[in-house]
C-alpha cells in the first residue's frame, strides 16, 4: 500500500529546515511514526522487544550513542527514556545544523524528568488521526487557506461525495491510518473499540507508572462520549461516572484519571472565546468536551453505523468532534486553534478558528439543511455584536470575522446572499 500524504509531511519538512529537532505528538497509531518515516534516514525504536534493555542500559549510561547514525535519525517512543531529551538538545548544539532529530511519542513527558525545554531546538507539531482530506474522501475542492485568502472564492455548486450514511461510517471507523490496509467494513470498526480497550487495559496504567482501574477508565470515557460538544461540568461527569454504583471515585481522583487521558491524546477538550462583547458573567468559560477522534467516543459508547442512523441527533454531537478534528487538522500553525463561543442569551458559534496571524472564522456545525438558517444567524448575530462593540470601544476594537461558516453533512456548497458560507464537511481541505 502506498504512503497517503499528510498534512504534518509539510509542517514537518519546514520544521526541519529551521530548528535542529522535531518532535511529533499525538495519539498512538495515528502514524507518527509512518509520516516520519518518509524524511529519515536511520531509525531506532526504543519500544522493539529484542532491543528494549540494550536501549535502555544504554541511555542510562550514555545516551548519546543512540543518536548515532544517518540525519535526519528517527527515534521513535522516546518516552521510554525522557533522558534522551537532553541529549537531543546536547547533540543539537554541538553540531550545529537543523534537521538532525525527529522524535516521535503518544504521550507527554512530566517536565521534572528533563532538565531543558528544548525551546530553539527542538519544535514540537501535534499530529492527529487522519481527516477526510487525508484518508481520501473528502474531495477537497474547498481550500480553508484559499477561502481565508480569498472571501470572494467562488464556491458555488461544489459537490460533496459522501452521504451522511458515508459520515457516520467514517466518524465510527475513525481517522487510524490501520483502515486502510483493511477489506471489510467489520475489520475497519474494530480499531477504534481496540484503541479505546487498549488505553482502559493498559496505557492509563503505563503512562506515568501510577496502576490505575480498567473500570473506571472505560467509565469516565462513557461519561465523557455521553456529554461530547457540550459544557458539561466535571461535578457532572463524576455525577455520571458513579450513577450506576459499580465505581466509586472522588473529584480528586476523577481529576488524575483525565489528567492522563490527556497525557494519552485521548481527551482533547476545547476552550472558551471570551471576545469583550458581552459582560464576564454572561460569558461561558467552561470547557467544551472533546476527544481526539470522533471514533473514541463511539467505541466507548458501544455504538454502531446501524444504531446511529436512527439516533441521528446523537451524530450531531459527533459530527461536532468530526468537524473539529479536521480543522485542526487543516491548520497545523505554530499559533492556530479551535475555540468556542456560548452565552447565556443563547448566541453560539460552536467553533471558532483562530489562525496564527489573527484572522479568524466563525463556524457553525450542523448535520443536515434544515438546521443551516439556524447556524447562519447565530454567526451573523455574533458579528453583529462585534461590529457594535466596535461603535462603542474604539480604542481597542476587536478584529471582525474574517470569514462565517456553516459546515455542514450536506450535499453542496454555495454562499449565501448574506455572506455565509454553506460547505459540506467532505469538501474542505487544508
Amino acid at each position: 500500500m502506498s504512503y497517503l500524504h499528510r498534512v504534518a509531511d509539510n509542517q514537518l519538512a519546514e520544521r526541519l529546515e529551521a530548528f535542529g529537532a522535531v518532535l511529533i505528538e499525538g495519539p498512538k497509531w495515528c502514524g507518527k511514526t509512518t509520516t516520519a518515516e518518509q524524511m529519515s534516514k536511520s531509525v531506532i525504536r526504543m519500544q522493539d522487544p529484542d532491543m528494549r534493555e540494550e536501549y535502555a542500559a544504554t541511555a542510562a549510561s550514555k545516551p548519546s550513542l543512540l543518536l548515532i547514525g544517518d540525519t535526519p535519525r528517527l527515534v521513535d517512543e522516546w518516552q521510554d527514556a525522557p533522558v534522551l531529551w537532553d541529549a537531543v538538545r546536547t547533540m543539537v548544539d554541538k553540531r550545529q545544523l537543523p534537521g538532525q532529530f525527529i522524535l516521535t511519542g503518544s504521550n507527554t513527558i512530566d517536565r521534572k524528568d528533563i532538565h531543558h525545554s528544548g525551546t530553539g531546538r527542538i519544535s514540537r507539531i501535534k499530529m492527529l488521526p487522519m481527516s477526510l482530506w487525508e484518508s481520501g474522501e473528502s474531495n477537497g475542492m474547498i481550500s480553508l487557506k484559499e477561502l481565508f485568502n480569498n472571501k470572494d472564492l467562488d464556491i458555488d455548486g461544489i459537490k460533496s461525495d459522501m452521504s451522511i450514511e458515508d459520515l457516520i461510517f467514517a466518524a465510527c471507523r475513525g481517522g487510524w491510518p490501520a483502515f486502510v490496509n483493511m477489506k471489510t467494513e467489520r475489520a475497519k470498526l474494530l480499531i477504534a473499540r481496540n484503541y479505546v480497550d487498549t488505553v482502559c487495559r493498559d496505557d492509563i496504567s503505563r503512562v506515568d507508572g501510577v496502576q490505575r482501574d480498567e473500570r473506571i477508565t472505560r467509565a469516565i470515557l462513557r461519561s465523557y462520549a455521553r456529554n461530547i460538544s457540550t459544557l458539561a461540568k466535571n461535578t457532572s461527569l463524576l455525577a455520571d461516572v458513579t450513577a450506576s454504583g459499580e465505581v466509586s471515585l472522588v473529584m480528586s481522583t476523577f481529576e488524575e484519571y483525565v489528567a492522563s487521558l490527556k497525557r494519552l491524546f485521548v481527551i482533547d477538550n476545547i476552550e472558551a472565546w471570551c471576545p469583550a462583547v458581552r459582560s464576564k458573567t454572561a460569558i461561558r468559560s467552561g470547557l467544551k468536551r472533546g476527544f481526539i477522534d470522533p471514533s473514541i467516543a463511539v467505541a466507548a459508547l458501544n455504538l454502531s453505523p446501524q444504531s446511529l442512523m436512527v439516533q441521528l441527533k446523537t451524530f450531531g454531537f459527533i459530527f461536532e468532534q468530526m468537524c473539529a478534528r479536521d480543522l485542526r487538522a487543516y491548520t497545523p500553525d505554530f499559533g492556530s486553534h479551535l475555540s468556542y463561543y456560548r452565552d447565556r442569551y443563547g448566541l453560539e458559534a460552536d467553533l471558532v478558528l483562530h489562525l496564527e496571524d489573527g484572522r479568524y472564522a466563525l463556524i457553525e456545525c450542523k448535520l443536515g439543511s434544515k438546521e443551516i438558517e439556524e447556524g447562519a444567524s447565530h454567526l451573523l448575530e455574533l458579528k453583529q455584536l462585534i461590529i457594535e462593540h466596535n461603535k462603542e470601544e474604539k480604542q481597542v476594537p476587536l478584529r471582525e470575522p474574517d470569514l462565517l461558516i456553516v459546515v455542514t453533512g450536506g450535499s453542496m456548497a454555495y454562499t449565501r446572499q448574506d455572506g455565509v458560507k454553506v460547505i459540506p464537511l467532505a469538501c474542505l481541505k487544508d
